[in-house]
């Protein structure tokens, strides 16, 4: 049996997973890769944060809260060109989640992972450097 009310609260990670549409080609791919060419994903984002859970609330962070705070990114990338996004010039998964993490970590300093899924069964995970 747990007990809930032990003076060292548990350590947890909690994941948002957030998705948005968007073209990009990726510039610097193999001459002929059919990378190099426009197209687009349903992107999947899983933004993971890791620390205590709160002995007052009993969580970690209000989703809510996490959902605002990934709001602004999701605003600059969802139906667009990533390409033309600052930063994403090259936007591969593995650029896609540290521009995510950098852009995310000055305000919510407990960010553990960004995973971005490009694909069903494509995806990168990111923990900073």
């Amino acid at each position: 049996m747990s007990d809930f009310s032990s003076p060292t609260p548990p350590i947890v990670e909690l994941t948002k997973e957030f998705r948005f549409e968007a073209a990009h080609s990726l510039p610097n791919v193999p001459s002929g890769h059919k990378c190099a060419r426009l197209h687009g994903h349903s992107f999947r984002i899983e933004v993971t944060i890791r620390g205590p859970v709160d002995v007052h609330t009993g969580w970690l962070m209000d989703f809510g809260d996490l959902k605002a705070l990934f709001k602004p990114l999701e605003d600059q990338l969802d139906h667009r060109f990533l390409n033309e996004v600052p930063g994403l010039e090259n936007s591969t998964s593995e650029n896609i989640a540290r521009w995510i993490w950098g852009r995310l970590k000055p305000q919510l300093p407990i960010l553990h992972q960004i995973t971005v899924h490009e694909t069903c069964t494509s995806k990168c995970a990111y923990r900073g450097e």
